[in-house]
């Protein structure tokens, strides 16, 4: 018996359901991850170096960040909570409406940024400020967190997956 071949409707559901699998699975893990690093590292008075330094590389000690990356926009976690949440709606529409047959790494990219921004804006909503706690020791840069690390990769790696998919077609 020979096998039909998929209407394009059908492939399109597929690949959409694919991808919704993906970015709830991606943003789950990655935001347990950054909700069990912070709830750790908050329980320790800001400034306190909780490990390392090691050597000149590195060390963890707790922040609580009012504003973003380098001080911009200190005191206003209200606006950057509602701008992270409004970022995640914009990818998932983006990636669920308008680009439903997108690869595989747009979809893991969209979970780590979605992961990132909510666990971002759980903080601000919940605490008032976002728990930080990866200190860079040989470069002057911002005290970061595990939301922030999904929130740069998940850019960097949607950025790759276009340019590919770009290159591919």
């Amino acid at each position: 018996m020979a096998e039909e071949a998929q209407s394009p409707v059908v492939a399109v559901r597929t690949r959409r359901g694919r991808n919704a699998a993906i970015v709830a699975v991606v943003a789950a893990l990655w935001l347990i991850i950054d909700q069990a690093t912070k709830a750790f590292f908050n329980q320790f008075p800001v400034g306190t170096v909780v490990f390392g330094p090691f050597g000149d590389f590195l060390c963890l000690r707790t922040v609580h960040n009012t504003g973003a990356a380098w001080g911009m926009l200190d005191g206003a976690t209200l606006l950057l909570g509602l701008v992270s949440v409004a970022v995640v709606i914009v990818l998932l529409v983006l990636l669920f409406a308008y680009a439903p047959n997108a690869p595989v790494l747009s979809a893991i990219a969209v979970g780590l940024v979605a992961a990132g921004g909510i666990g971002n804006a759980i903080d601000r909503f919940s605490l008032g400020y976002v728990v930080d706690f990866i200190q860079p020791l040989f470069i002057d840069f911002p005290v970061f967190n595990v939301a922030d690390i999904g929130v740069t990769c998940g850019f960097v790696l949607l950025v790759l997956s276009l340019f590919l998919s770009e290159r591919a077609a």
